[in-house]
């Protein structure tokens, strides 16, 4: 899993009109709560903290977060708000974890290859695009590979099919179908076209 590095102080400062003079002064404020740990008011440096949330871009993270110089917490962005009107960040929740023990995670899934029933006019059917896992955080990977090239029309990849690391467990149900390759009208012509045509070596009927 991915790992950043982040810095953030202690606040002590509550209330809206704190909350505003602290995002006027390029800050935003921040909760850290979890681990059966009593919950931390923290700010920080907008700028900074949205240069480390784009090398997150939506995959699941490990936040190294120093908190006044020194104590460092892992952690994870739970919680993102954002102005509706000008889409400026407002406040962040960090749900802390403990590295050393397993927990439930959503790691997308990317295809990989076409499809080969896609060549004879099949649709592509997504049913599922992340699986559900269970593991140590450092262990869970950014994303798990589904090849697909040698789906033909009517033919399916079960959970059951997906390989993932041996140190994780599969939290999804195996028998429910990822991705699938159905028939169509244009498949279903192909298919009476390829019936027509004579075998190899054998003349057509006259």
């Amino acid at each position: 899993m991915l790992q950043v590095e982040m810095s953030a102080s202690k606040r002590d400062d509550f209330g809206k009109c704190a909350m505003r003079r602290l995002r006027k002064s390029g800050n935003t404020p921040a909760v850290l709560y979890g681990n059966n740990k009593e919950a931390s008011a923290l700010q920080f440096e907008t700028t900074s903290f949205l240069k480390g949330l784009f090398k997150i871009s939506r995959k699941n993270a490990v936040v190294n977060l120093t908190v006044n110089g020194s104590d460092t917490r892992h952690a994870m962005v739970r919680d993102l708000q954002t102005d509706p009107v000008n889409d400026s960040l407002i406040h962040v929740d960090f749900l802390e974890i403990d590295l050393a023990v397993p927990r439930r995670f959503t790691v997308p899934i990317t295809f990989v290859g076409k499809a080969k029933g896609l060549e004879f006019g099949g649709d592509l059917v997504v049913h599922s695009s992340s699986v559900q896992v269970t593991g140590l955080p450092l262990d869970i990977p950014d994303t798990i590979n589904v090849g697909m090239t040698n789906l033909g029309i009517g033919e399916s990849i079960k959970f059951s099919d997906i390989e993932i690391p041996e140190n994780l467990k599969m939290v999804t149900k195996a028998s429910t179908v990822c991705v699938e390759i159905v028939a169509t009208a244009k498949s279903a012509e192909a298919a009476a076209a390829a019936a027509k045509k004579p075998a190899k070596g054998k003349a057509a009927k006259k």
